[in-house]
């Protein structure tokens, strides 16, 4: 059976993000890209993790 996957608001999506385990105790939290700027947009993010203290870091790899 195929289950349909709803999509996320900006906010839903950014609440998510920050009700994993590793945000409130300050450790990795690993997104791809590619969902941040789908979900989010890049610049949103980059000054929502900045207006919330959080370093982020880009690995090309």
């Amino acid at each position: 059976m195929t289950q349909i996957v709803r999509p996320l608001s900006p906010d839903g999506w950014i609440r998510h993000l920050f009700a994993s385990q590793a945000a409130p105790e300050g450790g990795i939290v690993r997104r791809q890209i590619r969902d941040v700027e789908r979900y989010y947009g890049r610049t949103a993010f980059l000054e929502e993790m900045k207006r919330r203290g959080f370093p982020v870091v880009e690995n090309a790899g």
